[in-house]
C-alpha cells in the first residue's frame, strides 16, 4: 500500500464569536495517575465507507472540540516549578491529509500489521502535539481516520469523550462545557496519609543497580497479532459454563478474558506447571474515587489476577474467571486512596522507585489487557454515519491484548492478540474450543 502525503498542518482551538479568549499560559500539572500511566502515543483506526465524511467538517470539527478539550491542544511541558504537566498554550493538533490510488477493501488489513502504521502519524520521535490526526482517502471514496494522542495526558475513558464530542461538533451539535481536568486539590492525600496497601512491587518498582529486561530469545520480528472473532453465542455458552452454580453470572469481559488466559498458556506451551503467570488489567477510578462527572485525565491503576500455569490448564474456566473478578474487586475506592497517599508521600523520589508501566517486548508467561469493551467508539460521526471499522493500531508486544467491540453491534467482541509465530496455529486450534 502506497500513501501519498498531501498535506500537514496544526489546527488550532477555535472559540465561539464574542467569547473571551482563555489563558494560554496556564500549566495543568499531571496527576499521580498521569505519572504512575504508561508516556506512549497511543493509536486507532477507523474505516468509514463512502460516501465519506467531508475533510471540512472533520477539520472544523476538530477546532471547536480542542476549544472545549484544550488538554489534547497544548503541549506535554514542565510548569514554572519544573512538575510535569501540559501547558495550555492551544497550539493545536496536527492533522495530515493524505491518499491512495486502491481501494480500501482490496489492500487494507483487517487486524493489526506493519501496514498500518502508514494510516495515522508516526509515534516515534520527538511529537510537539499531544494529539494526531491523518485522513486517509481511498479511491473508492473510502476513508480512514488514524487518531494519536498522548497517553500521559488522557486515558482510554477521556479519549473516548474526546472522540464523540468531535463527531458531534463536526456535525453542529452543541458539545458541554470543558471537562474538568486535574488541579492539585482533586485528588488530595489524607492528613496523616493511610497508606494500607503495598504499592512497591504493583506500580512501583525498585530497579536494579544494572537494569537488563530479558526477551526470551525472541524479538518483535516474529509477533504476529491474531484477530479473533468471538461471536455473541459463543460468549453466551462460555458465560454459561464459567458461570455454573454461581449465583450471578460473570461478566463478559471477565469471562473472554480468562478464556483467552487459559488459551494462551496452552499455546505458549510453558513447560514447568508451577510456573505463575499474572494479567495486569486496567481499572478505571472515576466512581471508585469519586472523580468529577466527565473528568479528563488518566484515572487508572491495575489488578494483577495471578495463577499458576497447571491450575490454569487443569482448573475449569471458574477458577481463573473467578481469579480475575477478585483481583479487580480488591483494586477498590480504598486502594485507589491508599495509591494516593502513598504517591504522594515523597517514598517514590526518596526510595528511587520506578513505575511498572513501561511497554516491552515480550510478556510471557503474563498477560495485559486493554478491554474497550465500554467505551462509545463506535459512536465517532462526523455527519456520514458511524465508522464500518475500527481497531488499535500495530503494536507487536507479545501477550497484550486489546478487547474491542465488534463492528456488527450485536454484542460480539474482537480480541487482538499477538502471539509468537510459531504459537499461532497452536493458538488458532484451541481460541474457540470450550474444554
Amino acid at each position: 500500500m502506497e500513501v501519498k502525503v498531501v498535506s500537514s498542518k496544526l489546527v488550532r482551538p477555535s472559540y465561539p464569536a464574542g467569547a473571551p479568549r482563555p489563558d494560554t499560559t496556564e500549566h495543568v500539572p499531571s496527576s499521580v495517575f498521569d505519572k504512575v500511566t504508561y508516556h506512549i502515543q497511543m493509536a486507532i483506526i477507523y474505516a468509514f465507507s463512502p460516501p465519506g465524511p467531508s475533510t471540512a467538517d472533520i477539520e472544523r470539527g476538530l477546532a471547536a472540540v480542542l476549544g472545549v478539550y484544550r488538554l489534547f491542544a497544548g503541549q506535554v511541558r514542565p510548569g514554572p516549578d519544573g512538575a510535569p504537566g501540559v501547558l495550555l498554550n492551544d497550539r493545536g493538533a496536527r492533522l495530515v491529509e493524505a491518499s491512495v490510488d486502491a481501494r480500501l477493501a482490496d489492500i487494507a488489513p483487517t487486524k493489526p500489521s506493519p501496514v498500518v502504521l502508514q494510516l495515522h502519524p508516526d509515534l516515534e520521535g520527538d511529537i510537539e502535539e499531544v494529539v494526531q490526526v491523518q485522513l486517509t482517502r481511498f479511491a473508492c471514496g473510502s476513508l480512514a481516520v488514524g487518531f494519536t494522542a498522548n497517553h500521559a495526558v488522557a486515558d482510554g475513558h477521556a479519549t473516548s469523550d474526546f472522540l464523540v464530542a468531535w463527531g458531534r461538533a463536526a456535525r453542529g451539535l452543541p458539545m458541554d462545557q470543558s471537562p474538568p481536568h486535574h488541579h492539585p486539590d482533586l485528588f488530595p492525600p489524607r492528613d496523616p496519609p493511610r497508606v494500607e496497601f503495598e504499592h512497591r512491587g504493583v506500580e512501583y518498582y525498585r530497579p536494579a543497580p544494572t537494569s537488563h529486561t530479558a526477551a526470551h530469545g525472541e524479538t518483535q520480528h516474529n509477533i504476529v497479532i491474531h484477530k479473533v472473532h468471538f461471536t455473541k453465542d459463543f460468549i453466551a455458552g462460555l458465560r454459561a459454563m464459567a458461570s455454573e452454580g454461581r449465583g450471578r453470572p460473570f461478566s463478559r469481559f471477565e469471562t473472554i478474558l480468562a478464556h483467552v488466559w487459559r488459551t494462551m498458556t496452552r499455546a505458549r506451551g510453558v513447560g514447568n506447571p508451577h510456573q505463575a503467570s499474572t494479567i495486569r488489567i486496567s481499572v478505571d477510578g472515576r466512581v471508585r474515587l469519586a472523580a468529577p462527572p466527565g473528568y479528563f485525565g488518566n484515572h487508572v491503576l491495575w489488578a494483577f489476577p495471578r495463577a499458576t500455569v497447571s491450575d490454569l490448564l487443569n482448573r475449569p474456566l471458574k477458577h481463573a474467571a473467578q481469579a480475575i473478578h477478585d483481583a479487580v474487586a480488591r483494586v477498590d475506592g480504598a486502594y485507589f486512596q491508599s495509591f494516593v497517599d502513598f504517591a504522594s508521600s515523597g517514598a517514590v523520589e526518596k526510595e528511587g522507585l520506578e513505575k511498572t508501566a513501561v511497554l516491552k517486548d515480550v510478556l510471557c508467561p503474563d498477560l495485559e489487557v486493554d478491554s474497550w469493551l465500554t467505551f462509545p467508539f463506535y459512536d465517532l460521526d462526523f455527519g456520514a454515519g458511524s465508522p464500518t471499522y475500527f481497531m488499535p493500531s500495530y503494536f507487536p508486544t507479545e501477550g497484550m491484548l486489546f478487547l474491542v467491540p465488534s463492528y456488527l453491534g450485536d454484542g460480539s467482541v474482537d480480541a487482538f492478540v499477538p502471539v509468537f509465530e510459531h504459537n499461532l496455529e497452536a493458538f488458532k486450534q484451541c481460541c474457540y474450543s470450550m474444554e
